[in-house]
């Protein structure tokens, strides 16, 4: 099942407070960055980031995006505020974008 465009705007103004937000389509999912760090997704009307060490402090219920991935972390949180804290806190933990040829 595909996200909807409604659910990404939803998704997208609970992350109104973290700075260079932007998201990609890919394969009937999005893809969400902040400062050019994949940082999450959205995928079947999931809000789903990474799991690093300050999403593990915020978040505790793990769920599988799609078959084969890796384990993410259900964002169930609806306050702006602690959605723009958990995603502050996690983008040092990220790894740098790669460098496009």
């Amino acid at each position: 099942m595909a996200s909807s465009s409604e659910y990404l705007e939803y998704v997208l103004d609970l992350l109104a407070d973290v700075p260079q937000v932007s998201s990609r389509k890919m394969m009937g999912e999005y893809l969400l960055y902040a400062s050019d760090k994949l940082f999450g997704g959205i995928y079947d009307d999931r809000f789903l980031v990474k799991d690093t060490q300050a999403s593990r402090a915020a978040l505790t219920t793990a769920e599988v995006p799609y078959e084969g991935a890796s384990p993410m972390l259900l964002v169930d949180l609806e306050d702006k505020a602690a959605v723009a804290a958990l995603v502050t806190a996690m983008l040092p933990e990220l790894p740098e974008p790669k460098k496009k040829r």
